[in-house]
């Protein structure tokens, strides 16, 4: 069996081949790809987080409300960027009444 932080650091590279895919094309929204690049900022941060939630703490990072929040509020940033980025894209298109 794969260990589970193995998977996700492999799990980086075909994400970062996604990212190298919509940064070409240049039709993806830039709001969008900010939010989409946002979601690395998310890992980078979630990473030490975790670590230090672990080593520090002695707990996982779920368990510790503040730090957890931090590093959620990120994800939910990179998100709602994303959201914003299409939705603008859309109304300049004339969609989405």
């Amino acid at each position: 069996m794969v260990d589970k932080n193995t998977l996700f650091a492999l799990s980086l590279f075909p994400y970062l081949g996604f990212l190298w895919f919509l940064t070409r094309t240049q039709t993806t929204p830039k709001l969008a790809l900010a939010g989409f690049y946002g979601l690395l900022v998310f890992v980078a941060v979630t990473i030490p987080a975790g670590m230090y939630a672990s080593l520090g703490l002695h707990q996982e990072l779920a368990n510790i409300d503040w730090l957890h929040g931090g590093a959620e509020a990120l994800l939910t940033l990179s998100n709602v960027l994303v959201v914003m980025g299409f939705a603008q894209a859309q109304h300049q298109d004339g969609g989405g009444d």
